[in-house]
């Protein structure tokens, strides 16, 4: 099911919820984004996601945000990732923003995220407050 939830950004660029993704447009998309990534099947991943929403410009991807859920009350902010090209003008806050409203209308009640402390301004920006937590490196 593909919704298209705001009006195109710089004439042609389009934010959409859950939208059909093959694992070439995505792997495009993280290679370009973060070194060292290494092509992978996302369709198993996008199977157990409550939510995940893209950003086009046109019939290119620039942007992705996926959010799993616990089918409760909690959910999970994972993967964000904006092109290179297209970063710095507000396309990761906007993905993230629908990310929560989506996860919401879902009926999350808690949206949950781990980001590098490089990251904290920007999830601040997105409404996220930092919080104590624990982690275990497998």
């Amino acid at each position: 099911m593909t919704t298209t939830t705001d009006a195109p950004l710089n004439g042609d660029e389009a934010l959409s919820v859950r939208p059909d993704l093959t694992d070439a447009d995505l792997n495009d998309l993280f290679t370009a984004s973060w070194p060292g990534h290494r092509p992978s099947a996302f369709a198993p991943k996008l199977a157990r996601s409550l939510t995940w929403i893209a950003a086009h410009r046109g019939d290119r991807l620039v942007g992705f945000v996926n959010v799993v859920g616990d089918g409760g009350a909690h959910a999970f902010v994972l993967d964000t990732t904006v092109h290179p090209d297209a970063r710095r003008q507000g396309l990761g806050i906007r993905l993230v923003n629908a990310a929560t409203t989506e996860a919401k209308t879902l009926g999350a009640e808690w949206l949950h995220v781990d980001y590098e402390p490089h990251l904290e301004s920007f999830y601040a920006r997105c409404g996220f407050r930092p919080t104590h937590a624990g982690l275990i490196r497998l």
